[in-house]
């Protein structure tokens, strides 16, 4: 017989814990979700406006913004193995289609469902150790694409599982949207001169 703990909590109780206190759940520890400052959002406000209006234009699928997910699970309705909350996450049009098509209850429930695309923005009061753990989380989760932009420093990093290294990108280069976003190409400088 095995000694092994199960990681995570029932869902009710994941809810319930994270109305009083928002947090994702990464290898087995909680950790909060601290509030953001207005450079975050300044990006993400740009990043959401640029990204939609492709993503609806080519009609490749759904865009969300600060919402959950958690790891999909044998029993994904009642437990919680892990959970994550990317500032921005995209999912592809036959996929997010699908899972709502065939989950009614789809609204009410985080997403059992990891993104296709994952861009998380550096705030000034990220943990670098913290950020590059949910760096490889989503990568062991399964996100095809990982945007990390740093707007301090005035830098962006691509991660992808099948690259051997991640993509260094500073003001001269651009972000692509590879195989998950065909087409999708945006300056950094371009980004980073709508937000000042």
């Amino acid at each position: 017989m095995s000694d092994a703990v199960r990681v995570g909590m029932p869902l009710a109780e994941f809810l319930e814990l994270s109305a009083q206190q928002p947090f994702e759940l990464i290898n087995g520890e909680r950790r909060p979700i601290l509030p953001t400052v207005p450079e975050h959002s300044e990006v993400m406000r740009w990043l959401v406006r640029w990204l939609d209006a492709f993503i609806l234009a080519h009609e490749l699928g759904e865009l969300y913004f600060e919402t959950t997910f958690i790891l999909p699970t044998a029993d994904p309705t009642n437990w919680v193995e892990g959970s994550r909350v990317p500032d921005i996450m995209f999912y592809s049009g036959t996929r997010i289609a699908e899972y709502k098509a065939n989950h009614p209850d789809w609204r009410k429930i985080p997403f059992p469902l990891v993104p296709d695309l994952v861009i998380e923005i550096v705030s000034p009061n990220d943990r670098l150790s913290e950020t590059d753990e949910k760096i490889d989380a989503y990568l062991a989760d399964g996100v095809r694409l990982i945007w990390q932009i740093d707007p301090q420093r005035r830098k962006a990093v691509m991660f992808s599982p099948d690259a051997e290294q991640p993509h260094y990108l500073r003001m001269g280069d651009v972000l692509d949207g590879g195989d998950i976003l065909p087409d999708f190409r945006l300056p950094l400088a371009e980004l980073f001169a709508a937000i000042g």
